[in-house]
């Protein structure tokens, strides 16, 4: 069975912390761009950011530049994301993602992703 598991997530205080985890079965990472998407009340989904399989290929939503940072380990099949200084309009649902295609691609497009985790709940709030 293909599917996808986060794992992270909570209530956290503004300017706090989370760690996110998105670990694969039946498939490898290895040949998939995986990205992570959020979806907020009243907003679009958003791509945040994705990570290819060639070294260097990563892409951030502006939003997120230097707060958020993702990472992969194809030996454990998982995708880490770090997020650090959280507002609270990251409040939302994030999910990961694998693309059709080994390259991610900035803009993300939800189009361009064929496999998605269940999601996990992020809430930023005093």
């Amino acid at each position: 069975q293909l599917q996808l598991v986060e794992s992270g997530g909570g209530l956290v205080q503004p300017g706090g912390y989370l760690r996110f985890s998105c670990a694969a079965s039946g498939f490898s990472f290895a040949r998939h761009g995986i990205g992570w998407f959020r979806l907020a009340p009243g907003k679009a989904r958003e791509g945040v950011p994705c990570i290819g399989t060639s070294a260097g290929n990563i892409n951030y939503v502006d939003s997120v530049k230097g707060r958020f940072t993702i990472s992969s380990d194809n030996a454990k099949n998982t995708v880490y994301l770090k997020m650090n200084s959280l507002k609270p309009e990251d409040t939302a649902v994030y999910y990961c993602a694998a693309a059709r295609s080994p390259i991610c691609f900035g803009p993300q497009r939800p189009s361009n992703y064929d496999r998605w985790g269940q999601g996990t709940h992020v809430t930023v709030s005093t």
